[in-house]
């Protein structure tokens, strides 16, 4: 019986250094966003991941425990907990430093999960993106595998063999998620459309790409559809787009839309139903940029809103 998520990544601890200089310490990454986010939203949530036995490991331990996260296997891989050293700008937009490495332990497949989530750092560096693809692989026959590019250029650099990387997990996936700025690392001066249609041809179902403050659009079998962003007093953007995707899994995981007996159906999702995801997946994002840190809605929230 599939009942859960598999979120497959990086978990490490964002020092956010503001304008005036001070600095503060949350728990992120984005695939523990995600697996926070998916939580807060109710769903069942397994995660793998590394960080190291210290005391920033035990920030990250305790802040996924209070979501109720599952761990899937044990963490304590790394001789250090991974670090992302985030400055903010005047709108709230974050750029970043890292200091960490990535690698993945043996994670049980057992139960299968409805949904895999790979995302951002823990699907192209290595040693830890190959065990990521041969784990999407052994469960691609039971699961839907949702994953979010979220390029970082500082770690990985760009290019041709990023973009290989980028492109071997997205022809494993049914949905690839982007941002415009990912596109951009990696395709430069190809129009976003372009961009998108290039990843959905490698076999996703479709390829969600997200602008920011501009809106998001779905490309799939269908037209286009478009949602805009909510208007907020943004505080800042970190977390944002993890956000937003794991709200797409769970608005789909409440239309019954996954798992991989919903690969056809995916495909041909009518575009009210998209625009509902969207719509969804825009304002989970907007609570997050709302307030400081990758700090996504739980289920309450949205339904008071």
């Amino acid at each position: 019986m599939h009942t859960d998520a598999l979120v497959v990544g990086e978990a490490l601890v964002d020092i956010v250094r503001a304008a005036g200089g001070a600095t503060v310490e949350h728990p992120g990454g984005s695939a523990a966003n995600v697996a926070v986010a998916l939580a807060r939203l109710g769903r069942p949530v397994r995660f793998a991941t590394a960080w190291a036995d210290d005391e920033r490991g035990a920030v990250l331990a305790r802040h996924l425990a209070a979501a109720q996260v599952e761990l899937a296997a044990d963490p304590h891989v790394l001789a250090r907990t991974s670090t992302a050293t985030a400055t903010l700008g005047a709108d709230g937009s974050a750029t970043y430093e890292f200091d960490l490495e990535w690698r993945l332990g043996p994670v049980p497949t057992e139960p299968p999960p409805l949904v895999v989530h790979a995302c951002s750092l823990g699907a192209v560096l290595e040693p830890g993106a190959d065990a990521v693809l041969g784990l999407v692989e052994r469960l691609r026959d039971v699961a839907t595998i949702s994953y979010d590019v979220n390029v970082r250029p500082a770690v990985t650099g760009t290019g041709t063999d990023v973009v290989d990387l980028v492109e071997r997990m997205a022809s494993r996936s049914d949905l690839v998620k982007a941002s415009d700025e990912d596109l951009r690392h990696l395709y430069p001066g190809v129009p976003l459309a372009e961009a998108a249609a290039a990843l959905r041809a490698l076999g996703p179902a479709a390829v969600v790409v997200t602008r920011g403050g501009e809106g998001a659009t779905w490309f799939g079998s269908g037209d286009p559809v478009d949602v805009a962003s909510l208007p907020v007093t943004v505080a800042d953007t970190i977390g944002a787009g993890d956000t937003f995707g794991a709200a797409v899994v769970d608005a789909l995981w409440e239309r019954g839309r996954l798992g991989a007996e919903m690969r056809g159906p995916l495909r041909d999702l009518p575009a009210h139903e998209v625009a509902e995801v969207l719509a969804h997946a825009a304002r989970a994002a907007a609570v997050t940029v709302s307030r400081p840190g990758a700090d996504p809605p739980y289920l309450r929230e949205l339904r008071l809103g």
